[in-house]
């Protein structure tokens, strides 16, 4: 089969058009988003969702909380569901905001824990969809809705993307980061460029038949989308692989790290020294390294694959998902998977 045969390959490189859909969405209820934000004082956010959706709920509580100071937690919508103690304080007062992530909008916990969330009135839902006509998107006060991002494939490339930088613009909207909201806009045309200048890179290194594990490291927001990348590679590739906090990696991880090894560093703008530390010391055990950075470690750059460094943080995370998807699809050809049809998995989790 040809690569453009494969939905999984289609959705990675056609993902700059969700992208800009995605953002788009989002300007389009700007007005709504900040009446209903303002319209009373919320003690705290919790952003749900179930696989990849609760990843990127990790990465956008950490976004939400940077940028509006209220407190953030990003949830399993199943922890949510069967464990709500864990979440809820006792006595305390005050509503809540719950931004729901479901690339279907069908997921069985998911709307769940919406419904229970809704049914002991503790505030108001947003939701962000991709699937036309789903449950999920009729139950929020607002529903963002990405049906340009929809996809065929079991495991989520497009419309991750497509709904992290919908998170990103909804925290920029309630925080009025206008700025930021102007680097979002940025990000299809730039993840267009980085798709086609890095797929044959990541593709032959995804492939390379030598590695026999693969850990993704991240810290700050950066660490819900290690988690992804970590997720695309087990369930498109079956290989051993695992995501890490930076520093967390020296406490006991590192023992694992052969030259078998491939380490898929995301690294931040703030104090890279601790991880330039460490990835010189991996680099020194003979790991291989891919490195995604605006500013490569010295005697590392040809570890390095450079982003744009004309955006911040915020706006230059949505740009190493292209890589970690490519990554993860040459894997799975070399190995001679499916992409499109992962082991044991379905594209949606139902519950009786």
């Amino acid at each position: 089969m040809r690569l453009e045969d494969y939905a999984t390959y289609r959705e990675i490189t056609g993902q700059p058009q969700a992208l800009a859909a995605a953002v788009r969405a989002v300007l389009a209820l700007a007005d709504p988003i900040r009446a209903l934000w303002e319209a009373q004082v919320y003690r705290g956010v919790f952003f749900i969702g179930c696989g990849s959706t609760y990843y990127l709920s990790l990465a956008a509580a950490s976004v939400f909380q940077q940028f509006t100071g209220c407190l953030a937690r990003g949830i399993p919508a199943s922890e949510l569901l069967i464990s709500p103690q864990g979440f809820y304080f006792a006595g305390e007062t005050g509503p809540l905001l719950l931004v729901a992530v479901s690339r279907s909008g069908t997921t069985t916990e998911t709307l769940r824990a919406v419904k229970a969330f809704q049914a002991a009135r503790r505030g108001s839902v947003i939701t962000i969809t991709c699937q036309a006509g789903n449950e999920l998107s009729q139950l929020g006060q607002l529903n963002i809705f990405i049906p340009e991002a929809q996809e065929q494939s079991v495991a989520q490339t497009q419309a991750f993307s497509a709904m992290w930088i919908a998170c990103c613009a909804l925290c920029a909207v309630i925080a009025r980061r206008d700025e930021l909201l102007a680097e979002l806009q940025q990000v299809p045309e730039l993840a267009r460029q980085i798709i086609e200048a890095g797929r044959e890179r990541f593709q032959t290194l995804g492939g390379n038949a030598s590695f026999d594990r693969v850990y993704f490291l991240g810290s700050g927001l950066r660490y819900g989308l290690a988690c992804e990348g970590s997720l695309k590679m087990k369930e498109m590739t079956l290989t051993h692989s695992e995501p890490f906090h930076f520093l967390e990696f020296r406490h006991g991880p590192q023992s694992m790290a052969t030259r078998s090894t491939l380490i898929v560093a995301l690294m931040g703008d703030d104090d890279q020294r601790y991880e330039t530390d460490i990835l010189h010391d991996l680099s020194r055990m003979g790991v291989h390294l891919l490195i995604l950075t605006h500013r490569p470690p010295d005697s590392l750059e040809s570890a390095s694959f450079v982003l744009d460094d004309s955006l911040g943080e915020i706006g230059r995370s949505a740009l190493v998902l292209p890589p970690l998807q490519l990554l993860a699809f040459g894997r799975a050809m070399a190995k001679g998977q499916n992409p499109d049809q992962p082991r044991n998995l379905e594209a949606v989790v139902y519950l009786d």
